[in-house]
């Protein structure tokens, strides 16, 4: 069986953990209070990661959203035999490799549709306000690093209907006053 340098999961003390002095990522107090949110829907998903001196690797923010929640105990796991360097780089890759990722975003607005149908809350997944608006109903596309490119000349309207009769009316009309619409269920 395989061994990993962090591969056992140990619950410590908030206090006892050491933040990385020179961590470059930034967390807004609106970002850790997003961490805190979803800590409160799904409990605690993702262990801190730390050095054999409690010294934190990975999960800064997630131990400012403890701390704001008053949660004594987390989990950490404990990365044992890496150098300086191993642990400076990873600070940083483990920052830096999720936004490598982008989005499909037809799929991402398919599930954010039927999140809200079901009345979820999406202010809890993170996306700005706006962002999700356009996802779900405008006509965006987006690059790798997930951000929206938009044509400053287009100008979106939502109207939502229950009325599928009403809809279709409306968009003909729209349509012979030459404007471009989509319909969208």
């Amino acid at each position: 069986i395989m061994e990993w340098p962090a591969d056992k999961i140990e619950r410590k003390k908030v206090d006892d953990l050491i933040p990385y002095a020179r961590n470059a990522r930034t967390h807004s107090d609106e970002q850790v209070a997003q961490l805190a949110a979803s800590i409160k829907e799904w409990g605690w998903t993702t262990p801190v990661l730390v050095d054999e001196g409690g010294e934190i690797i990975a999960g800064h923010g997630r131990v400012m959203a403890a701390r704001k929640l008053n949660i004594d105990e987390i989990p950490t796991m404990t990365a044992t035999g890496w150098s300086k360097a191993q642990k400076q780089a990873y600070v940083l890759a483990d920052n830096q490799l999720p936004q490598n990722a982008g989005w499909d975003v037809d799929l991402l607005s398919v599930e954010m549709k039927d999140l809200d149908s079901e009345g979820f809350d999406l202010s809890l997944i993170g996306f700005d306000a706006d962002y999700l608006t356009s996802i779900m109903y405008g006509d965006q596309s987006e690059t790798n690093s997930g951000n929206m490119v938009t044509d400053e000349n287009k100008h979106i309207i939502l109207i939502e209907l229950s009325d599928e009769m009403q809809c279709q009316t409306l968009y003909e009309e729209f349509e012979q006053r030459g404007l471009n619409c989509k319909l969208m269920s």
